[in-house]
């Protein structure tokens, strides 16, 4: 560690004379004891503008000592307070107003990623990420938008035809744009949400693709052959949709090594023995014209946000529930659930490489 920096996301409170609490969240916070005033004023230099020696040499300056002081900042930083200040140096190459943007985004990960200098290289990282988005209405749109706000380098949607007023939300495609082809519109939301972002290359090959089918319907059961040639790539892939009153996230399909679409359909169907012969008849083309899916806009906004965040936590080196899973939001009771779905004894996608 080559700078010494307290995080800046953890506020400090004192909850006794000389008790220091490092947290809002009691039940994560961290409390150092024996903080009289020359150990207070020590770590108040623990800042990021010096070095270790330095502060060793202040410490000693202060009257707490070089040796405990070097203990104090051992303790700091096994206790994950600590960040590395030299590190902000992989965001260095990156413009200003991406790294001002985003610095709240960066004092989240300092806590998700406690280990000094993991968050900027992180986020650095999510910079050249690559994420598809297939489906620009009320969830695709805004999970598209999110994931550039949050710094992917690049995203693109995929979709065809042009924007309904049913997709429009505050999230994601605005009203203004009904009429408007749904590609030139959603790449429009994602220059706006991602602006002060770094520039971003072509779009090339996905590290990731997110399928959001604009009639949640659809997302109940997963294309087949689409399903085939994400895996055969061995493009991880999540999906996502509002059906009902009901939104789902998942599952996130690690080709090879987690369920997949098809593991879902099946789960499905050992549950109800007529559940192919129904979802047969509400996916097709008739059924779909005769009616109007239901897609709360609250909840398409919290589907697009738990979407958003499996995929960064995946982006990040992460493990989301929504592997083996699917993510079940209801707008009947608000609560959010985890249906296990394991890979399925006769879906056979074990065999695809991972």
């Amino acid at each position: 560690m080559t700078r010494p920096m307290l995080k800046t996301a953890l506020p400090r409170t004192w909850r006794e004379r000389e008790v220091l609490q490092f947290g809002a969240v009691a039940e994560r916070a961290v409390l150092l004891d024996g903080v009289r005033p020359a150990v207070s004023a020590f770590l108040d230099l623990v800042d990021g503008s010096r070095e270790t020696e330095q502060l060793l040499a202040e410490g000693e300056r202060l009257g707490v000592g070089s040796g405990p002081a070097r203990e104090l900042l051992g303790s700091l930083a096994r206790a994950g307070l600590l960040d590395d200040a030299g590190a902000q140096q992989a965001l260095g190459p990156l413009p200003a107003p991406y790294r001002r943007r985003l610095a709240p985004d960066l004092a989240s990960l300092s806590l998700v990623h406690p280990e000094p200098g993991a968050a900027p290289a992180l986020l650095a990282a999510r910079g050249s990420a690559a994420v598809q988005v297939r489906g620009a209405g009320r969830v695709g749109a805004a999970v598209a938008a999110l994931l550039a706000a949050a710094g992917v380098g690049v995203v693109e949607v995929v979709d065809r035809g042009r924007v309904a007023a049913g997709d429009c939300t505050p999230a994601g495609v605005p009203p203004q744009d009904v009429g408007r082809l749904r590609t030139t519109a959603a790449r429009e939301a994602l220059r706006r949400a991602g602006a002060g972002t770094a520039p971003a290359a072509r779009a090339g090959t996905p590290q990731l693709v997110v399928v959001a089918p604009r009639d949640g319907t659809a997302g109940l059961a997963a294309d087949p052959a689409q399903g085939r040639q994400l895996m055969r790539a061995g493009v991880p892939h999540l999906y996502t949709c509002v059906v009902e009153h009901l939104g789902l996230v998942g599952p996130l399909v690690l080709p090879g090594a987690a369920a997949c679409g098809g593991c879902a359909t099946l789960h499905r169907g050992d549950r109800d023995p007529a559940w192919v012969r129904l979802v047969a008849q509400l996916c097709s083309d008739g059924a779909a014209r005769a009616r109007t899916p239901a897609c709360d806009t609250a909840l398409a906004g919290a589907v697009a946000g738990l979407a958003a965040l499996h995929v960064l936590m995946l982006l990040d080196g992460g493990r989301p529930p929504s592997v083996d899973g699917v993510m079940e939001l209801s707008a009947a009771d608000g609560m959010v659930r985890r249906l296990r779905m394991p890979l399925h004894p006769d879906c056979g996608c074990a065999w695809y490489g991972g």
